[in-house]
């Protein structure tokens, strides 16, 4: 059977979700838990992304093929009771034989938090990013506008990755302020490059302190260069809300 699992992770201690050499990351966790419940053989799982170094997730999706028949409760309790506390299983369902958790989402929707209180907040400090310059809310409003629709995103990529197609599209992108020092950007989309959402949120920050114009962003798109794109904003306050798949309700 396929089993599609929901999990939620905090990337504070893991050199992201993919497995490396010599580092720990989300997936081999998740893996070995899997092969011990399956007797030492070993399980591969498969997600809808990947995650950077110290990016968080509420809703990571990922699949696996096991001969295990496990009502879905026991998995979660299974798998639970052996991940690390900042891994935690939410959800696991039967799902058809050709699901991939990758290749069959549709949409996914990320999460960067800021706070910008005068002094650092150690209980935040892994987990929203510190920001403490003076920001025009206003036109950061309108920048986010200009980042919704179809382009070649390929200023707003990395500069290492080796991705050839670099047209996405987003759904939508907005800025919310709950809080009179603490705010949050909030994107979702077909898929993203690697470091996109990132360099997004970064060109939108110095957009907010006047490096650029909100109507920059065009010429951003349009130019297809890293270089004339913002920062990339540090990895911690990024979050990986959901992943929508066909059939979703």
């Amino acid at each position: 059977m396929r089993m599609k699992c929901i999990v939620a992770y905090d990337g504070t201690n893991y050199n992201g979700y993919q497995i490396q050499p010599n580092v720990m990351s989300i997936q081999e966790e998740i893996e070995t838990v899997l092969t011990k419940i399956h007797g030492g053989s070993r399980i591969q799982i498969y997600a809808s992304g990947r995650t950077d170094k110290g990016v968080h997730a509420k809703g990571q999706v990922f699949h696996f093929d096991t001969s295990l028949k496990l009502p879905t409760q026991a998995w979660i309790k299974a798998m639970n009771a052996q991940l690390p506390s900042d891994i935690l299983i939410l959800d696991v369902t039967v799902v058809a034989d050709d699901f991939h958790a990758r290749y069959d989402a549709v949409a996914k929707q990320y999460s960067y938090w800021i706070y910008t209180a005068p002094v650092l907040d150690v209980f935040r400090r892994n987990y929203e990013l510190h920001y403490t310059y003076p920001l025009d809310f206003i036109k950061m409003e309108e920048a986010l506008s200009y980042f919704c629709g179809t382009y070649d995103f390929t200023s707003f990529c990395s500069a290492r990755t080796n991705q050839l197609d670099c047209v996405r599209t987003i759904y939508r992108f907005e800025m919310q302020r709950e809080l009179e020092n603490r705010f949050c950007f909030v994107v979702s989309g077909n898929g993203f490059l690697y470091n996109m959402v990132r360099i997004m949120v970064g060109t939108i920050l110095d957009i907010g302190r006047g490096r650029f114009q909100p109507n920059d962003v065009l010429s951003m798109l349009a130019g297809c260069d890293r270089t004339l794109a913002g920062m990339t904003a540090p990895a911690h306050g990024l979050y990986l809300d959901f992943v929508t798949y066909e059939n979703d309700k």
